[in-house]
């Protein structure tokens, strides 16, 4: 047996895999943000722990002996954390999470030296680690004179499971410190913002072995000793490995509260510019691009709390049959944008609406804004170098069967709709635990799920859907000048 562990911010999955990869059990527990002030968001890594032990128990509970027989465990976990220990591995403050916004002024001076972009490929965003620990030492010095080790969130539950202070490549990427195509931290990064090496954990890859369990848990649990622990996954690279997203040009569209196109290189792509993140994958020598747009079924929940409409029954009433667009075009911009605008002040419009302009006309501006917000993540992708074949929907959104036929001829690629079945991080992570323990192939592991179908462009609709593409790219240096 094989053990995913998942680390999200509202809770911990734990997940059994066996030989053959088939879920045996689940479990979960429970936490909470604490967002002390506005546009704070922390967690104490002492409720990460609680929240696996209970995961842990609820798989005793139910799965005794599948638990017992676990060889490797896997994790996976909520990028960019900045969980700061002293010489003690005592925590000296709660965690700052990737969605807390304290420390934009930082993030923007690190991003105004060009050493960052050149060697992480990534604009340094405020919700990356870096800017945060600059940010301790501006408003917590007697905190940041302590600090002697940095630790992403999942790391963090590593050096519980281990005792090891180990990390691999695919989170360190998103901490604005990783010399991400030469898979190693840069000493020159970490000087500007008043960091050493010895600060930082040690690197393996996400496949690789990266500690063993320790002797009083594995007792806790009646597993074996040498439990081998794999170096793990940021939760969207858990994602890919779950989803079989590892070779060149295999892509994933994910339409969650944000929406994601993430597409897999065995070539480092950087295109910061674009605001495409560029980091390193779970796999040796592969990376990872990513477009994201930070409201994609929260744009469509919005409309569901204005019009007073579940999201489902919005969707119903626009039917199967894609439409052409009317005209009215929207921008998903509620709560700013990432890829490519980078852009946190810019907010969401309609444009275009007139008397005729009825409910099911909005709701399909909506979808379509999504989609085209999507679009501009393929036209960013492309600019870096990757072309993309086909891409594979998953996530709450991809339920729509019409926007699914949206974000087909949007994209103009086919839209794969996998079988059922659990392929986020917690398997991910689990066939990352797999493959440390028995040195497996990863390509033979990590396969894509089986295809219930794919919705192809409609190629009637290809034209109106490129006019109104062109129409809502138009509309953001009008807003944006606006706003200024």
């Amino acid at each position: 047996m094989y053990l995913g562990l998942d680390l999200g911010t509202s809770g911990v999955k734990a997940l059994l895999i066996d030989d053959s990869q088939r879920v045996v059990g689940s479990a979960s527990g429970a936490m909470d943000v604490s967002r002390p002030h506005p546009g704070w968001s922390e967690q104490d890594p002492a409720h990460w722990i609680r929240a696996t032990e209970e995961a842990i128990a609820g798989l005793k509970a139910s799965h005794p002996k599948e638990l017992a027989a676990v060889k490797g465990i896997g994790l996976s976990g909520h990028m960019h954390g900045a969980t700061l220990l002293d010489d003690q591995d005592k925590v000296l403050r709660p965690c700052i999470l990737w969605n807390d916004t304290r420390s934009a002024a930082q993030a923007a001076k690190l991003d105004a030296d060009p050493q960052f972009r050149a060697l992480t490929g990534n604009i340094v965003f405020p919700g990356f680690t870096a800017p945060k620990l600059v940010w301790v030492a501006e408003n917590e010095p007697d905190i940041f004179a302590k600090v002697r080790w940095v630790l992403l969130p999942k790391d963090y539950l590593r050096l519980w499971l281990t005792g090891e202070h180990i990390s691999e490549m695919s989170d360190s990427a998103g901490t604005s410190w990783l010399d991400t195509g030469k898979r190693a931290w840069s000493d020159i990064l970490l000087s500007a913002t008043g960091l050493e090496r010895r600060q930082m954990p040690d690197l393996v890859e996400g496949t690789e072995q990266g500690g063993t369990l320790k002797g009083d848990l594995a007792a806790k649990w009646n597993m074996n000793a040498n439990v081998v622990v794999a170096g793990g996954a940021g939760d969207n690279a858990a994602s890919a490995c779950g989803m079989g997203t590892v070779g060149e040009g295999h892509a994933f569209v994910s339409l969650g509260t944000s929406g994601v196109l993430f597409a897999a290189n065995f070539s480092y792509l950087p295109n910061p510019e674009s605001a495409v993140h560029a980091f390193c994958h779970a796999l040796p020598n592969t990376w990872h691009q990513m477009g994201v747009i930070l409201s994609a079924t929260d744009a469509l929940n919005w409309h569901s709390g204005v019009t007073g409409k579940s999201a489902a029954d919005l969707t119903t009433e626009l039917g199967d049959t894609l439409k052409a667009p009317s005209g009215v075009s929207f921008l998903p911009y509620l709560s700013g944008e990432r890829t490519p605008h980078n852009d946190a002040a810019i907010r969401g419009v309609f444009a275009g609406l007139g008397h005729e302009s009825s409910r099911v006309v909005l709701t399909q501006a909506v979808l379509e804004g999504v989609s085209f917000a999507l679009r501009d993540s393929l036209e960013a992708l492309k600019a870096a170098g990757t072309s993309l074949s086909r891409v594979t929907a998953i996530g709450g959104g991809s339920r729509s069967r019409y926007w699914l036929k949206s974000i087909a001829t949007a994209l103009d690629l086919p839209v794969d709709v996998p079988a059922d079945g659990d392929f986020g991080a917690a398997f991910g992570a689990a066939r990352l635990g797999l493959v440390a323990a028995t040195k497996a192939d990863p390509l033979k592991v990590f396969t894509a799920p089986a295809t219930a179908e794919t919705v192809q462009p409609d190629a009637s609709l290809r034209g109106a859907y490129e006019d109104a593409y062109q129409r809502y790219r138009r509309l953001y240096p009008a807003i944006k000048s606006a706003a200024i």
